[in-house]
């Protein structure tokens, strides 16, 4: 028995060095198989490869280049600074997302799914944002007819102050009372604006109401003289003093001082209290009450 087993032992190893030759062939014509086909998918892409690399490395230094020169051309014609960061900015992602698809592209990839992917997301992404897409676009507008600059003082949506940021969405105020406002330029835009500071200088419209037992002549006499001795009035355009109605209540009198944009609070006050004065030593009577 052990004869017989001893003879089955040659026969088994050359069983398995048959089988281990047969599986190292054939592992060396799969690598060999595998290797031709990397070889000719290589051969085959190399000119798409190259063309697509040059082409992303010579749009890349183009996008660069129209950046600068944009930039120079909005410097040169004296765009606002806000508008031409954002122009640049919109203008060069353009560029790299069409620089992007034609990239692939050229790599063979399929850009049709991609694009409608693209305008799905950017529809979606619209319809969210509608209220922002709104400010946007006043924005734009604003920094473009520029009905008002940074440091104007403005009066638009309830809200007066002076504008010191003018934002792509919205546009700060900063109130009489220290008070940040934020208003967002689509209302702006499309709203009434007014503008305080774009002549440089206004004229107020002071109230004072006369007793009926008041001499009216003598008290036009006195509000001019306040007006015309007033260092920070103009007269140019003259201070003017008019009556505007006779009620129940009195004798409604209206003087209107011009003064530049930066004295505009100054006057109004002074000009009222020192009317006060001059009509007290006058001994000229202001109404009261409603009778």
């Amino acid at each position: 028995m052990f004869v017989r087993c001893y003879t089955y032992v040659p026969y088994f190893c050359l069983q398995i060095q048959s089988f281990m030759k047969r599986a190292t062939d054939l592992s060396l014509f799969t690598l060999d198989s595998y290797w031709d086909d990397f070889v000719k998918l290589l051969l085959s892409y190399s000119p798409k490869v190259v063309s697509a690399l040059i082409i992303l490395i010579i749009g890349i230094y183009a996008i660069r280049f129209t950046n600068r020169m944009v930039k120079k051309i909005m410097l040169r014609r004296d765009f606002d600074p806000t508008l031409s960061k954002f122009l640049a900015d919109s203008l060069i992602w353009s560029l790299r997302v069409l620089l992007f698809i034609t990239f692939i592209s050229k790599l063979g990839i399929e850009t049709s799914s991609f694009v409608a992917i693209l305008g799905a997301a950017g529809l979606a992404v619209g319809l969210s944002l509608q209220g922002s897409l709104a400010n946007l676009a006043g924005g734009v507008l604003i920094i473009l007819f520029k009905p008002f600059r940074v440091n104007d003082t403005i009066e638009a949506q309830g809200v007066v102050g002076q504008v010191i940021e003018i934002q792509i969405f919205v546009t700060k105020l900063l109130t009489a009372s220290n008070q940040t406002v934020f208003i967002p330029n689509g209302g702006l835009s499309n709203g009434t604006i007014i503008n305080y500071s774009l002549e440089g200088k206004r004229r107020a419209d002071l109230n004072i109401v006369l007793a009926y037992s008041a001499d009216l002549h003598l008290a036009k006499q006195r509000l001019m003289a306040v007006m015309n001795e007033h260092p920070a009035v103009l007269q140019d355009p003259a201070p003017s003093l008019v009556v505007q109605d006779l009620s129940e209540t009195g004798i409604h009198v209206v003087l209107r001082p011009w003064a530049l944009n930066a004295d505009f609070g100054k006057v109004s006050s002074e000009v009222l209290e020192q009317s006060k004065t001059a009509l007290d030593l006058a001994e000229i009577l202001l109404q009261s009450g409603k009778k």
